[in-house]
């Protein structure tokens, strides 16, 4: 099960990590299943990483594949950074579960199934002209048949719950045995059902766990249980995080640092949705949140609130950033602050609205009219888009411009043990508003000039509206440098454009030069961005450890890169670039430093297996 193991006689065998998928019908409860083992399992000390796998309807028909969700688990005592390749153990409630995700299951892998459901409509809807438990197809893998709708309607009968009812309870069973399986703590799950659900709903998921948990004691079908220790983590205080909600509390923690209110106008979109449900819970904050009629009303909102000095957040996924395009090119013309945060899902148009992609890199650097460019930066993993929404917080602040922060469907409903950081090691990012008249014309009077730049970072000053004295005009239409007038002239244009160029320009000046990761001496490259991170730290270890030389770069700030990324690149022969996208990042680098940088790419609506990236290396040296 898993590369070292080892067991005391008569208890459980330990082992150094295994990778758990639950899987079944989007009515089932998988995601409740496999968040509540996430959080038991990161309350007893280990180190974790998810990937919950959602349907793409909203409801598509029970009991069919295109219905299945999943959740997936890697748990371990030591430090990773992915929720595993392939899973050890498959718990499947339905046929459908059986069919979505037999194929990830490890050879010889654990396959534990809810036989109940194995009926004959049942294979039918999976689209099964026979019974995989009976016809010897399964025999690669080690198989548990477990009558659990069953067993959890006689767990609880005694209490009075219909059958049906009783059914919505399975998951619990599941829970329960799993959490024997690999000696998860029974309490806080205990504690969590007595608090979360009440009156007869407690009662029977309460008596469906404990029976779930019994049965796997007592039953005989498995030799022993195992156990993964804790991991020996930094010390600090932590919690299991996951992306949407680390991004949520930077944007909270952005707007502390800033010594700003944060408003966030926002159209629910998946898979962005869950930030504006987080931010929500924050007013004590100085955070406000308006659900907008739509996604251009919630750009209109938020640019608005960066006029009247608040720090202005909108969220959404690929197709909200098409229609705020408009509100964007305003902010790039008005220079405020202002950050679109992208979640980035499968594409175009609707797409895979549940699954994850990294392919509005595009969008984000030219989807706006005219010459439009603004500060792009990418979350690596759940835990840093916490940093990611405080370092893009910063860049609109300081060079007051339009930022655009990525993450994708991976990171946002993934999860991972994080540090609280220590408020005292955040960056103060504060910036003054402008309260005083800031040019003195020749005849000695004096004037607010709104677009007089400073020297340094050619951000104009910031004066919010009902300030005295200092009314100005901003809008759409071009103004002129300096006394922000409006201005058609021909030579005023060019010089605005170039200084708004030219501003972002500078902020690689500002940003953390691109370091590299492994050998340096390598023949081989990685470059990577977002949340490929998890992927390639994976396959570059366990490369290296397998004796070959490789070096990787991994990305936050896509616009501007990094001051000395081409020289990097230039260092080594091949120079690999994978993207869950057709090859954003590399087209760029490949027309930035004229490096013959090569797209790995993948566009399943998955992310990267290490494994993927492990022979794309191989390749490319053999």
């Amino acid at each position: 099960m898993t590369d070292t193991a080892q067991r005391e006689p008569g208890g459980s065998e330990q082992i150094s990590h295994v990778v758990v998928r639950f899987a079944g019908d989007s009515g089932d409860g998988m995601q409740l299943t496999g968040d509540r083992f996430t959080s038991v399992s990161a309350l007893f000390g280990n180190d974790l990483s998810t990937f919950p796998d959602y349907p793409a309807e909203i409801r598509a028909p029970a009991g069919t594949v295109n219905g299945v969700s999943s959740f997936q688990v890697h748990i371990s005592d030591h430090d990773i950074t992915t929720p595993g390749d392939s899973p050890n153990v498959l718990v499947a409630m339905n046929p459908a579960a059986l069919k979505a995700d037999l194929h990830r299951l490890e050879q010889n892998g654990l396959l534990i199934v809810n036989s109940d459901a194995f009926e004959a409509r049942d294979l039918e809807k999976a689209g099964y002209d026979h019974n995989p438990l009976h016809d010897g197809s399964l025999d690669t893998y080690r198989l548990v048949e477990i009558p659990m709708t069953s067993l959890t309607q006689k767990a609880t009968e005694p209490l009075g719950v219909k059958a049906r009812d009783a059914e919505r309870s399975k998951n619990f069973f599941a829970l329960g045995l799993v959490s024997w399986l690999y000696s998860r703590p029974v309490e806080p799950t205990i504690s969590w059902i007595e608090s979360r659900f009440k009156d007869l709903i407690k009662e029977s998921n309460l008596a469906a766990f404990k029976a779930g948990f019994n049965f796997g004691e007592t039953s005989e079908l498995f030799d022993h249980p195992y156990e993964v220790k804790p991991a020996e983590l930094t010390p600090g205080e932590y919690t299991n995080i996951s992306g949407n909600v680390a991004l949520a509390w930077g944007l909270v923690a952005a707007g502390q640092l800033a010594k700003l209110p944060v408003f966030l106008g926002s159209y629910p979109i998946t898979p962005a949705s869950d930030i504006l449900h987080e931010l929500s819970k924050h007013k004590n904050f100085g955070v406000r949140t308006l659900q907008a009629e739509d996604e251009i009303a919630a750009a209109g909102m938020a640019l608005g609130a960066a006029f009247a000095g608040h720090l202005g957040v909108t969220t959404t996924s690929g197709p909200g950033v098409a229609l705020k395009s408009e509100a964007t090119s305003l902010a790039v013309s008005l220079e405020l602050p202002f950050l679109l945060v992208d979640i980035q899902r499968g594409g175009p148009s609707t797409g895979l609205p549940t699954k994850t992609e990294a392919a509005d890199l595009n969008i984000a650097m030219y989807g706006r009219h005219g010459e439009a460019p603004l500060p792009i930066v990418a979350a690596y993993s759940p835990a840093n888009c916490f940093d990611a929404a405080i370092e893009a917080a910063r860049i609109a602040l300081k060079y007051r411009t339009p930022v655009i922060l990525l993450s994708d469907g991976y990171l946002a409903n993934g999860s991972e043990p994080w540090c609280l950081p220590d408020p005292a090691t955040l960056p103060d990012i504060s910036v003054p508003f402008t309260t005083e008249k800031n040019h003195v014309n020749p005849d000695g009077t004096e004037e607010f000039w709104p677009y007089l730049r400073d020297p340094e970072t050619l951000a104009r000053p910031w004066a919010i509206p009902g300030t005295p004295g200092l009314m100005h005009r901003v809008g759409g239409i071009e103004k002129e440098d300096g006394r922000g007038d409006i201005s058609y002239t021909p030579d005023n244009h060019s010089k605005m454009v170039h200084l708004r160029a030219e501003k972002v320009a500078r902020i690689a000046n500002d940003i953390p030069p691109a370091t590299i990761t492994g050998d340096a001496d390598a023949d081989v490259v990685l470059l990577g961005w977002g949340s490929t991170w998890a992927a390639i730290d994976a396959a570059v270890q366990r490369t290296r450890r397998a004796g070959t030389k490789v070096a990787w770069i991994h990305l936050t700030h896509l616009n501007p890169l990094p001051a000395n990324l081409g020289e990097l690149l230039r260092s080594f022969r091949h120079v690999l670039v994978p993207e869950l996208n057709m090859g954003q990042l590399c087209r760029i680098v490949r027309a930035e430093y004229l490096v013959d940088a090569k797209p790995v790419t993948k566009v399943q609506g998955l992310p990267f297996t290490s494994a993927e990236l492990e022979a794309a290396i191989q390749e490319t040296l053999s």
